[in-house]
């Protein structure tokens, strides 16, 4: 449940940065970095564990793990409690405390390393792809790179129109899954079609083998158009 968890950067490179640090606060110091797959790690199960770390924010914590290191028959910890310091820059919707949490914030809308050139890309024009499910933000990112002049193309409208009578795709439709497919006014019935190849591999490929091309040749048609505009 960490804020932006997909930001977290990775165990080893944490460990680095935490090994680094412990050599530059006291080169003498002996430790183990170990990492934790469960909420307690070796706090609950090694005996030779004398004291924790805390803060007033994770003392509940350490408060289980004593509790936890009783119930296996070891000794309680010493919680020894640290102050946390505050962020005086923090934002208002970032933490109080200088945190991981408020960096994975502020990464937000930056370039976390610089684009790749690629000789066999063509300079333009250039094609962002927006790809994910149902609520997850395409339509709020296609207007906003829409505001700042990108020429929008979407797919979605693009596989209605290739179903239309008179679409590239309605003829070969019709005649792989028959007329009953046909409201009154010969448009195709989405919801009639849908049920035929709903649950059917078989069919749904037969379907996708039609209309997926059709799409893709549209789509290669207004980037040409968004190209000859500039």
């Amino acid at each position: 449940d960490k804020v932006l968890m997909e930001l977290i950067e990775p165990y080893e490179l944490r460990a680095a940065k935490l090994r680094e640090f412990l050599e530059d606060v006291k080169p003498s110091l002996r430790y183990d970095i170990v990492p934790l797959a469960d909420p307690y790690g070796p706090s609950v199960t090694d005996p030779n564990l004398q004291c924790l770390v805390v803060s007033e924010e994770t003392r509940r914590g350490g408060e289980a793990v004593n509790k936890k290191r009783l119930e296996n028959g070891l000794p309680e910890l010493v919680l020894y409690e640290i102050l946390l310091m505050k962020d005086p820059d923090h934002a208002q919707n970032e933490e109080e405390k200088i945190s991981s949490s408020s960096l994975r914030q502020r990464l937000l809308g930056t370039l976390l390393r610089p684009p790749r050139q690629d000789p066999a890309l063509p300079s333009r024009p250039y094609v962002i792809g927006l790809t994910g499910g149902t609520g997850s933000g395409k339509s709020s990112i296609a207007k906003l790179l829409g505001q700042l002049g990108a020429f929008l193309i979407d797919a979605d409208k693009l596989g209605h129109a290739v179903y239309v009578p008179g679409g590239p795709a309605y003829q070969r439709v019709v005649a792989a899954f028959g007329a009953e497919i046909l409201s009154e006014d010969g448009t195709i019935n989405r919801k009639v079609l849908g049920a035929k190849v709903f649950g059917n591999e078989e069919r749904l490929k037969s379907l996708t083998d039609i209309v997926w091309p059709e799409i893709a040749r549209m789509v290669q048609e207004q980037i040409r158009e968004a190209d000859a505009q500039g």
